[in-house]
C-alpha cells in the first residue's frame, strides 16, 4: 500500500528522512505547490490531491501545517487512515497565538515582502529561547517563495475542520506551535517539541510501524 505524505510549511522531506516505515509500503512525497492568485482553498487542495491514485486504498501522513492538508486531501481522496504529526485535527485546537491572527486577520494584511528568509532566520531564533534542543530550524526550510508562505499562514489561521473518524494524531507533550493541552491526542511523544519527527524519530518510527500495519 502507498503512504502519502505531505510534509510542514515550506518544509520538504527532510524533516521526517529520519522516520522508518514498514518494509511493505510505498513512501509518496508530496511537494508543496505555488498558489495561484487568488486561488481557494479548495481548489488548491484538489490540485494537491491530484498525485494520489486513489484507485486502490492508501494511506496519508502529514507533519504540522501538512497535517492540515492532508486531513483536507482525505475530504477529496478518502484514506485509509490518516496520520498527523505535530499538527491539530480540529479548528478548536488552535492555539492562543493562531486564534488571534484568525479574528484579527492580521496574515492577510501583511505583506509579501516579509515573507522572505531573513523573517525565518529571526523565526528560527525566536524559536530557540522556547526549543533550545531542537536542531537548526531553517535547513529544514526548503520551500521559501513569499507569497506561498503568507498564503500558507492565512489559511492556517482561517481553517475550519471538524474531527473525521480515520485522523490519528501525534503531538509532543513541548509542543508550542501545538500545544498537547489544547488537543485530546491518540499518542504523545514524552519530550517532543514541534521537531519531534527529528528529535525522537525512533518513538515515531516505532509508533508508524503499528498504525502502518
Amino acid at each position: 500500500m502507498k503512504i502519502y505524505i505531505v510534509s510542514g510549511l515550506g518544509a520538504d522531506y527532510k524533516v521526517l528522512e529520519r522516520l522508518v516505515f514498514p518494509k511493505q509500503h510505498e513512501v509518496i512525497f508530496i511537494d508543496w505547490l505555488v498558489p495561484k492568485p487568488n486561488e481557494k482553498f479548495n481548489d488548491y487542495v484538489i490540485r494537491m490531491a491530484e498525485k494520489i491514485d486513489d484507485a486502490e486504498p492508501f494511506y496519508l501522513l502529514g507533519y504540522s501545517f501538512g497535517g492540515i492538508m492532508v486531513q483536507e486531501i482525505n475530504r477529496v481522496k478518502p484514506a485509509l487512515k490518516t496520520v498527523i504529526l505535530g499538527s491539530i485535527k480540529s479548528d478548536k485546537e488552535k492555539s492562543k497565538l493562531i486564534k488571534i491572527g484568525q479574528f484579527t486577520k492580521i496574515p492577510r494584511y501583511l505583506p509579501v515582502r516579509m515573507f522572505n528568509i531573513k523573517t525565518l532566520e529571526t523565526y528560527a531564533v525566536f524559536r530557540k529561547f522556547f526549543d533550545p534542543k531542537n536542531p537548526k530550524v531553517t535547513q529544514y526550510f526548503r520551500f521559501t517563495d513569499p507569497y506561498y508562505l503568507k498564503w500558507s499562514l492565512q489559511r492556517i489561521s482561517e481553517w475550519k475542520f471538524d474531527h473525521e473518524s480515520n485522523v490519528i494524531q501525534i503531538l509532543g507533550d513541548r509542543d508550542i506551535v501545538f500545544p498537547v493541552r489544547n488537543s485530546k491526542p491518540d499518542y504523545i511523544i514524552k519530550g517532543g517539541t514541534h521537531l519531534f519527527p527529528v528529535t525522537k524519530h525512533k518513538e515515531v518510527s516505532q509508533l508508524l510501524n503499528i498504525i502502518f500495519i
